[in-house]
């Protein structure tokens, strides 16, 4: 799998939504959402205007690879797009959107509606320019609790996914939500194809919640790279085999921590491609 790395707020300069990435600080966005005028003033996203080198690079590299691997591309889902941009950035406690949510509802719900009808769009120019799956990312819509992820994350996960299989029924939805333990089911109604598992789930019982008409990433944990070599095949083989034979594709729960030795990682994948079931 070869994976296009664009970091999922790129999008926001295309919408009216100005933004920088701060060494040592993280994504900064001059002029956080809160009203319902400022929300007035976000664009609907028009990737081919936008961020044209985006479809560019994917179809370079889907010549490049000849179908010898899959090329991923990946978006961010709306209730994280809205987190960083209402909260300023990244943020702890994420205060400032649920003030927004459980005060103006109505207002947050205006803002995650154009950022679904972008990332479908978004998702669609990806596919036309040579991405074979799609992972979409719901990095903060873990803090939520259930009955909020129904309301403020799920229906639009679920219209993204409606709207790309109207127009691209094979291309493969993935979605990933560090720490999503208490929203697995949820998850499996949004549709997609895969839900990537982070390593604080147990493969066996992920698989046993998320039902058999899922597919399921992961979910070995980053830290585990920092052991012995032995000690790393054993994890890989504990995931594969709760995993089972059907419908999995062998990943770490989360990004490679910093510092993670090389060899390790190259360990990994070695190991990976030799797994014969």
């Amino acid at each position: 799998m070869v994976i296009l790395f664009s970091d999922i707020l790129t999008p926001l300069s295309g919408m009216n939504i100005p933004f920088d990435i701060i060494k040592g600080k993280g994504p900064v966005i001059f002029d956080p959402i809160n009203t319902d005028a400022e929300v007035d003033q976000v664009r609907e996203f028009d990737p081919e205007e936008s961020v044209p080198y985006v479809g560019k690079a994917l179809t370079i590299l889907r010549e490049e690879v000849n179908n010898e691997a899959a090329v991923l591309g990946f978006v961010g889902a709306p209730f994280t797009l809205a987190s960083y941009v209402v909260e300023g950035g990244s943020s702890k406690h994420f205060s400032k959107i649920k003030r927004l949510a459980f005060s103006q509802p109505k207002v947050l719900h205006a803002l995650l509606r154009k950022f679904t009808t972008s990332m479908a769009k978004y998702v669609q120019y990806q596919a036309d320019n040579g991405a074979q799956a799609v992972q979409i990312f719901d990095s903060w819509a873990t803090e939520l609790s259930p009955v909020d992820f129904e309301e403020f994350s799920l229906p639009y996960l679920k219209q993204i996914v409606d709207t790309v299989k109207q127009t691209h029924p094979d291309l493969s939805l993935i979605l990933y939500a560090s720490g999503s333990g208490g929203l697995l089911e949820r998850l499996a109604l949004t549709g997609v194809d895969v839900v990537s598992l982070d390593w604080t789930v147990d493969m066996a019982e992920g698989r046993r919640r998320l039902g058999p008409d899922v597919a399921v990433q992961g979910n070995v944990d980053p830290g585990a790279l920092f052991g012995s070599k032995d000690f790393i095949t054993n994890r890989i083989n504990d995931t594969v085999r709760k995993a089972g034979r059907w419908k999995h594709i062998l990943n770490l729960g989360h990004g490679i921590k910093v510092g993670t030795p090389e060899e390790n990682v190259a360990h990994f994948f070695e190991v990976a491609k030799a797994i014969r079931y």
